[in-house]
């Protein structure tokens, strides 16, 4: 059982900054392949970035890329998502994913990001 606990969000204005945390359980963290994924009102859930268990591979959804970037710090259990130059529509509830066996979710951060 792996559970995911992310904190960050927040309200923010057109052009700043936050960085969203996600802290997990587990004893074998440094196995899981973790990522970001968001949903706004209305829309499908959608992939923001992963990270690969050595933090050495990302991936970054093309909405995104050049402004987020995704991070781990296996020794305290933690993945971390930097998000600069935000845009309102970058506005969403933020999910962390833990993928095993299974995928696990975290309760969800929300993010919204004023014009």
């Amino acid at each position: 059982q792996v559970q995911l606990v992310e904190s960050g969000g927040g309200l923010v204005q057109a052009g700043g900054s936050l960085r969203l945390s996600c802290a997990a359980s587990g004893r074998t963290f440094n196995s899981y392949v973790m990522g970001w994924f968001r949903q706004a009102p209305g829309k499908e859930r959608e992939l923001v970035a992963r990270i690969s268990w050595s933090g050495g591979s990302t991936f970054y959804a093309d909405s995104v890329k050049g402004r987020f970037t995704i991070s781990r710090d296996n020794t305290k259990n933690t993945v971390y998502l930097q998000m600069n130059s935000l845009k309102p529509e970058d506005t969403a509830g933020y999910y962390c994913n833990a993928r095993t066996s299974i995928d696990y979710w975290g309760q969800g951060t929300q993010v919204t990001v004023s014009s």
